[in-house]
């Protein structure tokens, strides 16, 4: 591979907000992709493969003379911006403009809701709610343990990807499953006006993963974790709880149940 190649690499990251977001959307270690950039180390040729798609751009051509490099990703992303968006992003060209700035918001969270697919307890998501771009969008993962006939211990994993507004005073959330792309939902929470943001209340409407696939309405919690963690130990308690274990404080036992939602959770039959 020639010396061409981190330099590259640098150029072709600019064109994002971030390294970390360009990581994040690799799923590549930031201290392993760090030494790419330096030149200490060269990625693996699933990696090189992976960087190029990403990218845009053929795996040789990222080891081009940088001048050639500049002006091939300099055409490929003017290209890119010329072309029209499509419908969706048309549609929704005009609420990105009327959204306002959830900058402040962005960082992990733990999101607790009445699980709608094992009534009568709480599921404990992890948030990662960041911008790119000047959008705001989300990723929330789920897991929970299940009993089944053949295995006792069935494991479902969930990973919702989304986009996140504040319009007025509310900040709406709307999101599909990633894995199976077989449903979605919209959460609505009212933001913090306090200097420091801990816990937001808000509403999440979906359907169940059972069998009959039930529309229903459930009250959530999201609380603060930071803008770094150790996602590790924090995925470690993603997972069902029942409502009385202890490590569900009371305030957001209350915070699920109160209202006119039967057990904080509305099923629509």
């Amino acid at each position: 591979m020639s010396d061409h190649f981190a330099t590259n690499l640098k150029l072709a990251c600019s064109h994002y907000r971030s390294i970390s977001e360009v990581c994040r959307q690799l799923s590549i270690n930031r201290a392993q992709f760090n030494k790419y950039l330096s030149g200490q180390s060269r990625p693996t040729a699933f990696n090189l493969k992976r960087i190029g798609d990403f990218f845009g751009v053929e795996d040789y051509e990222l080891n081009l003379p940088a001048d050639q490099f500049a002006r091939l990703i300099g055409a490929r992303v003017s290209t890119l911006t010329e072309q029209p968006s499509d419908p969706i992003s048309e549609l929704f060209r005009p609420l990105h403009e009327h959204a306002g700035n959830l900058s402040r918001y962005c960082g992990y969270y733990f999101e607790y809701s009445n699980c709608m697919s094992v009534p009568g307890t709480i599921l404990v998501s992890l948030v990662h709610l960041w911008e790119e771009r000047g959008r705001f969008l989300f990723e929330r993962q789920e897991r929970q343990e299940r009993s089944s006939a053949t295995d006792q211990h069935a494991e479902v994993r969930c990973r919702y990807l989304g986009a996140a507004f504040q319009l007025q005073d509310r900040v709406f959330l709307i999101d599909y499953e990633s894995l199976t792309f077989n449903e979605m939902s919209q959460t609505i929470l009212i933001p913090s006006f306090k200097s420091r943001i801990t816990r937001l209340n808000g509403l999440k409407a979906g359907v169940s993963s059972g069998d009959r696939r039930n529309p229903a309405c459930t009250r959530v919690v999201w609380e603060y974790l930071g803008e770094e963690i150790n996602r590790i130990n924090a995925y470690r308690q993603v997972k069902l709880y029942r409502p009385d274990d202890p490590r569900i404080d009371d305030d957001v036992r209350e915070r699920l149940s109160v209202g006119p939602l039967r057990n904080g959770l509305f099923e629509i039959e």
